[in-house]
């Protein structure tokens, strides 16, 4: 894998140099993909804190004694990074302050957003991508991802979760309840955010026209707001959602029935958790409604791969869906930013190096993240914005390795040519995109037939009731 080996042995040789103690969200390889690279737009970011009044309030529910007659309810804080197209000469800070995966360090991240930046006079509004961390996680895990595909022409909004935040980690339950609700609640806040005045984004966000992305558990938060519900088992689990709270999302309840939301037109999963732990079947994954593209590393310990994301690309039957895989990557595959320069330092309390969190034991993390933002804004300009040309980058061989590189004379690329679009050569080494179309709806039968088999069936009970009884 020739771009793994260039690009490690670059940034090895800059470790010591000022650029790399700074943390930088926003590097591109020297073979990154064509689509990786930043868009023309300029980049705001802004933080706003909300507040979802009367929701369930599971940390306040025990699990092992009596349903309580009513259910607990608080009112739910989420604070939201957005990032934004920015006016053209806009100016502002670019650093992100941020909690490492120990809860306690805080450290300066360097993209390229301005802070609080004024946004763009957009002559239309915005297509929006919701993004939602893993378990334990924070709203900067992604910042890479979201500055870059806001530079393209998006609304991003990165959500901390509650309870499932690096310095507000808590019961487990919180985030299995929470997480669709918590998406879907920031999506009508951007939609009032859009039709109001004073909200500074006015005309700016097209909520009519949002994506879900997701990494780990946020992966699994985005599969239920697609339409996946999971299964009667995992409701009744101890360790889940106290006192069946989960079955708000059980596939078949009215609660999940009623929840798909008619605004998102697509979702992102990376390493979506739960088809190992039992969470899904055929039959929820049956239910997801929209057309989805997964991301894993082929050696993923946490979500698994074969009986875990693969599984579940494979059993989204209902919709056409695409898997890219990094093989030999494992759960960190393609999310995480790099691992900030404070991170590298075992952690006595939680057993283990906090470094370990961003990193890969094989990809170069800026590698990974340049592939991931290629192939999600080849999906999202396809699918949110329509553009067909985009399809292109999506339509591959499936194993990145096996597509010929060939060149003319004139460095057009020969009739024979099939390497991967966007890639140079050797660089989709160990690459893989696979794609599964919709299972087709089951064909009507004439209507008669269905007479001539009431028929004869009708034929089959008068000769059963004929015959003479033993």
């Amino acid at each position: 894998m020739r771009h793994i080996a260039l690009t490690t042995a670059i940034l090895a040789a800059t470790a010591a140099t000022h650029l790399s103690a700074q943390n930088r969200i926003d590097g591109q390889s020297p073979d990154a993909p064509e689509l990786s690279a930043y868009g023309d737009l300029p980049v705001g970011v802004r933080q706003i804190d909300l507040v979802n009044p009367d929701q369930i309030d599971i940390l306040a529910i025990d699990p092992a004694g009596e349903p309580p007659a009513e259910l607990p309810r608080y009112d739910r804080p989420l604070t939201v990074e957005m990032w934004y197209p920015a006016a053209d000469g806009a100016t502002g800070d670019t650093s992100l302050n941020a909690y490492l995966r120990d809860g306690v360090t805080e450290v300066t991240l360097e993209g390229r957003a301005m802070r609080d930046a004024a946004p763009a006079e957009a002559e239309e509004p915005y297509p929006l991508l919701l993004m939602s961390h893993g378990y334990p996680g924070n709203r900067f895990l992604m910042s890479h991802l979201a500055e870059n595909i806001a530079s393209k022409g998006y609304v991003v909004a990165s959500i901390d979760h509650t309870d499932s935040t690096y310095r507000t980690q808590d019961a487990f339950g919180s985030t299995l309840v929470n997480r669709s609700l918590d998406q879907l609640f920031v999506l009508d806040q951007m939609a009032q955010m859009n039709g109001d005045a004073a909200s500074g984004m006015a005309g700016m966000i097209d909520a009519d026209n949002t994506a879900v992305l997701g990494y780990s558990m946020g992966g699994y938060g985005a599969i239920i707001t697609a339409g996946g519900g999971v299964t009667e088992t995992s409701v009744g689990y101890p360790w889940g959602g106290p006192q069946g709270t989960l079955g708000i999302h059980q596939q078949g309840s009215e609660t999940h029935e009623a929840l798909p939301d008619p605004r998102i037109k697509t979702a992102v999963a990376i390493g979506p958790w739960g088809m190992n732990t039992g969470f899904w079947d055929a039959e929820g994954l049956a239910g997801i409604e929209i057309p989805m593209l997964f991301i894993a590393g082929s050696e993923d310990d946490v979500s698994l791969y074969e009986d875990g994301v693969r599984a579940i690309w494979e059993g989204a039957t209902g919709v056409d869906r695409s898997l890219l895989t990094f093989d030999g990557g494992g759960h960190n595959t393609a999310a995480p930013i790099p691992a900030p320069e404070e991170s590298f330092y075992f952690n006595e309390a939680l057993g283990f190096d906090i470094s370990e969190h961003y990193v890969d034991a094989v990809w170069d993390s800026v590698f990974m993240n340049n592939v991931a933002q290629h192939f999600v804004t080849a999906w999202l300009d396809a699918e949110l914005k329509g553009q067909e040309d985009k399809t292109a980058f999506l339509d591959l061989l499936d194993i990145g390795s096996d597509g010929v590189w060939s060149l003319n004379d004139d460095g057009t690329f020969g009739d024979d040519h099939t390497y991967w679009a966007g890639f140079g050569e050797g660089t989709a080494d160990g690459l893989r995109f696979e794609r599964l179309a919709a299972a087709p709806a089951p064909i009507p039968l004439p209507a008669s037939v269905w007479i001539l088999g009431l028929a004869l069936g009708g034929l089959g009970a008068m000769r059963y009731r004929r015959r003479p009884s033993a």
